[in-house]
């Protein structure tokens, strides 16, 4: 077999393999033999059809499936041997592929078009400048946080009259003869929907009775009352009369208090003392949260840096839309024509981004994607108030997130990403920037 590559130009080429009888003789032999076994024909015991019978039926697929396995591993081991880089698949040939003939030919001829990666050298210096944006971290932001550490971190107490948000347990009986009895049932007033059926548990006690309608109470609404008197919906409106609600306990939902009690649930026992300590903290963490929307922004604009600076690279654009027509049977010529632009930008930043990587020696070590899986599981805690995780909950977390082969890929993109980041920072000038979150909004509306 003979494979000759023919260069059109920087960024279009076409390979040639040469089929000869030789190559492909055995092979077919083999895979005919291997039908004849197992062949079941009429007049003929299992495996004793004649060679010539199996050569009539089968002879011509095996051929076509043996020449194209073997023109198959041997374009792709040959771009491989010879680490061509090439955009898209190669396709058949549109100019110099020439007919076949299976029922005549012995010898054959195949020939790809190949489009080519163009070589991307986009140099960064001191001279070009790009905006980066601090988002800044208000005293809105803290109180925020530091309401929400109260609300996460309260607890339970049992308490004698009820208010609106309190949970109110006790015995709830239909006044008719064999009605629902339920000795367990709980409300909170603050579901209640009618406002003159809410008022009678609003400073209601332990021990105190309340007649009230459930039907009017949620009006007849059948999700919350099937599940508050425990029926099925459907059985709703069997149960429109009066209930009684005899109070068993009231508990009420309180607020933890600021103090040292709360600095240690949520950070490092002993690393927070003080009111100040805790406000500057908890300052330091929302900086620390919205470091990477700052970094994003600074990608999203590094990113039309690096593309402008390789406006003029040359690719092999016919051959990119054919690809892109022939490998995706929802895409038309016209919607590829459409979204080609776009396209371009996100083919011609991923070579970029494969040069910086290769540039700098980027590399992903196994430890750096268990740190991104344990940010990544800390950062998810942080969303609903929960700073300070044990160790071990976090890792048990993290360890399931490496689980999934397209997580994985994610943290190791994320994880080059972030090297990238911190190089291009480096090599260019940074003009930075104070914003508040709103302003940083409008950045991207604006974009």
């Amino acid at each position: 077999m003979n494979v000759t590559l023919k260069n059109i130009d920087p960024v279009n080429a076409t390979l040639t393999i040469a089929v000869a009888k030789e190559d492909y003789q055995k092979e077919v032999q083999q895979a005919l033999n291997n039908i004849r076994k197992n062949a079941v024909l009429d007049g003929f015991r299992r495996g004793m059809a004649p060679k010539s019978r199996i050569q009539a039926m089968y002879g011509k697929s095996v051929l076509v499936d043996e020449i194209n396995k073997l023109v198959s591993n041997k374009l792709y081991d040959y771009i491989k041997e010879n680490k061509i880089n090439v955009l898209g698949e190669p396709l058949p040939s549109k100019n110099e592929q020439k007919a076949l003939d299976f029922d005549n030919q012995e010898d054959y001829e195949f020939v790809f078009d190949l489009g080519l990666a163009p070589e991307i050298k986009v140099n960064l210096s001191k001279k070009d400048k790009l905006s980066y944006y601090n988002i800044s971290v208000t005293d809105e932001m803290v109180e925020k946080q530091m309401n929400s550490y109260k609300a996460n971190y309260g607890v339970y107490e049992q308490v004698e009259a009820a208010e609106e948000k309190d949970m109110i347990k006790g015995l709830l009986t239909e006044l008719v003869e064999a009605g629902i009895n339920n000795e367990d049932s709980v409300l909170m007033p603050s579901y209640i929907k009618v406002e003159a059926e809410k008022a009678k548990f609003i400073g209601a006690k332990v021990g105190d009775v309340i007649t009230f309608n459930p039907y009017t109470a949620y009006e007849g609404h059948e999700t919350e009352l099937s599940s508050f008197l425990k029926i099925k919906k459907e059985e709703v409106k069997e149960h429109t009369g009066d209930f009684t609600f005899t109070i068993a306990e009231i508990t009420r939902y309180k607020e933890a208090e600021i103090n040292q009690d709360l600095f240690d649930k949520v950070y490092e026992p002993g690393t927070v003392t003080s009111v100040e300590a805790f406000t500057e903290k908890n300052k330091e963490m929302i900086a620390s949260q919205l470091a990477p929307e700052s970094d994003y922004k600074f990608m999203i604009d590094a990113k039309q840096l690096l593309e402008d600076k390789a406006k003029d690279v040359q690719f092999p654009d016919e051959f990119l839309k054919r690809w892109l027509v022939e490998s995706d049977t929802e895409r038309t010529l016209e919607s590829v024509e459409q979204d080609y632009p776009k396209i371009l930008n996100d083919l011609k930043f991923h070579l970029i981004r494969e040069q910086i990587v290769k540039d700098n020696d980027i590399k992903v070590e196994k430890d750096e994607i268990m740190q991104a899986a344990l940010e990544a599981t800390r950062a998810q805690f942080a969303q609903y108030g929960m700073a300070n995780i044990p160790d071990q909950l976090l890792e048990n977390y993290s360890q399931e997130m490496l689980k999934k082969e397209e997580t994985v890929r994610n943290l190791v993109d994320k994880v080059v990403e972030t090297k990238m980041t911190t190089i291009l920072k480096e090599q260019i000038t940074l003009e930075p920037k104070e914003v508040t979150v709103e302003e940083f909004q409008k950045l991207f509306e604006e974009k």
